[in-house]
């Protein structure tokens, strides 16, 4: 069978496949610096080699701004599906660099795991789809489905040329099923399908009083404080059992279905574990729901970060001239930015209190996202695709962050995505010391590969 042969080329060329990534993680893609603008090109660079290599038609879509995209298609099999394939050659600043046990740009092998910024965020997991290709290409001589690839360069600065090349040329990223490795595994030996992300509502909210700064003890009693003002604006946005307290907040929020609960329930958490993890005395949010419910399929609300007045040394009695916080609520499936916004601005004129004005900025937003897990012919073959490559049945979970770029390809291509995530949550992404299982990265391969199987019967 074609699938044997391709498996068998995969565990053959297994150790060049990870030097290849090795190669790639010594670029230092950092594309928030400038000063790696040259490096992040040549990351583009060799993802579009690799590309090229194995036979895909690739190049570079380039920008007036910003870092290009790789883009690749194999569209050699016809009356089949087309699958894209998203992944980004961007990663995140290495800083601070202190707690790095070893050069942040130079992988190192350690209990089996590879040590290097990138490792899993997302060099190492995009990687598994490419060698999956190979594989067919070079085992095999064809693929069993179509296959575009869009490798972007700007993931971890926001991906506004992604955005606009979707919504401006959504025909040339046209497909029927769309895959994504950027997320975890629910545990070691547990993989997982990711079916749901919370959205993102985020804010900021100034709160100004007199024109200047004043003496507490001259003015104090006299003039509204912004900060007390301020305090008393957050403390009205949840109650005290961790329940959103903005009317109507809680309208279009989707319950949870029963077997969601059930499949929660049976996962292999210990709340005595988390919280020992995380040096807290208890877990808390809202009333009735479990500590994973809440994480992944509940909405939020939570302040990011306040200022105003005087936080130096010593003592300064000072009633602020303005006060601000920035705060975020993630959102949950029928909820949206816009509509949260406006709930907020009805809140907010009710309970500001006199003798301050208020300005709230929108800053960000994204949609929450849940794919159908049920009765999916994308999902069904992911699933059998994931147990070919781990030995072992996937589970079905969400995830409390979001992921953009989901929403965008459900707006503008029309698809739902597979999140299939090869790391584990403790892979420290975005922080020192970030690692990914070598026995991970091939078990990705292997299922990544058995996907495109999977996918040309999928109906």
């Amino acid at each position: 069978m074609a699938i044997e042969r391709v498996d068998a080329y995969l565990t053959e060329h297994g150790k060049r496949f990870e030097e290849q990534l090795k190669d790639l993680i010594r670029i230092p893609s950092v594309s928030a610096q400038p000063n790696h603008d040259d490096d992040t090109r040549r990351a583009a660079q060799f993802v579009l080699d690799d590309l090229k290599g194995m036979g895909v038609e690739a190049e570079l879509i380039e920008f007036p701004n910003g870092h290009p995209i790789v883009f690749g298609q194999k569209l050699d099999a016809p009356g089949k599906p087309t699958l894209l394939v998203y992944g980004h050659y961007d990663v995140q600043p290495p800083e601070p660099l202190e707690p790095w046990l070893t050069p942040p740009f130079e992988p190192t092998e350690k209990n089996g795991n590879l040590y290097a910024r990138g490792a899993t965020d997302d060099k190492g997991q995009m990687f598994t789809h490419l060698k999956a290709a190979e594989g067919w290409l070079k085992g095999v001589g064809e693929l069993p489905i179509n296959v575009k690839f869009v490798i972007e360069g700007e993931e971890e600065v926001g991906g506004a040329n992604l955005e606009a090349l979707m919504a401006e040329q959504p025909d040339r990223l046209a497909c029927d099923f769309a895959v994504i490795s950027d997320t975890s595994q629910f545990a070691p030996g547990m993989p997982a399908i990711t079916y749901g992300l919370k959205g993102l509502a985020y804010f900021e909210l100034i709160v100004e009083g007199a024109n200047r700064d004043l003496h507490s003890g001259t003015f104090g009693g006299a003039v509204q404080n912004p900060l007390n003002a301020l305090a008393t604006i957050l403390a009205s946005l949840k109650d005290a059992e961790g329940r959103i307290a903005i009317p109507g907040f809680y309208d279009d929020v989707r319950p949870l279905e029963d077997w969601e609960r059930a499949e929660f329930a049976s996962l292999p958490f210990s709340e005595e574990e988390f919280r020992a993890d995380l040096s807290v005395p208890h877990a808390f949010g809202e009333a009735g729901y479990s500590t994973l419910e809440r994480k992944w399929a509940r909405p939020t609300c939570d302040i990011n970060g306040i200022w105003g007045g005087y936080s130096g040394p010593g003592p300064k009695t000072v009633l602020p001239r303005l006060a601000g916080a920035k705060f975020s609520f993630r959102l949950v499936p029928d909820q949206t930015p816009g509509r949260v916004h406006e709930l907020l601005e009805a809140h907010l004129k009710t309970v500001c209190p006199p003798g301050v004005t208020y300005t709230l900025k929108a800053m960000h937003g994204a949609p929450s996202v849940l794919v159908e897990a049920k009765g999916n012919p994308g999902v069904e073959a992911a699933m059998k695709a994931v147990e070919a490559g781990f030995g072992t049945k996937p589970v079905l979970i969400r995830e409390g962050g979001s992921i953009p770029v989901v929403g965008l390809i459900k707006q503008h291509l029309g698809v739902d995505t597979l999140l299939l995530g090869w790391g584990q949550n403790d892979d420290n992404l975005h922080g020192p010391n970030e690692k990914f299982s070598l026995a991970d990265f091939h078990r990705g391969i292997k299922a990544s590969a058995h996907l495109m199987a999977e996918l040309a019967n999928a109906k």
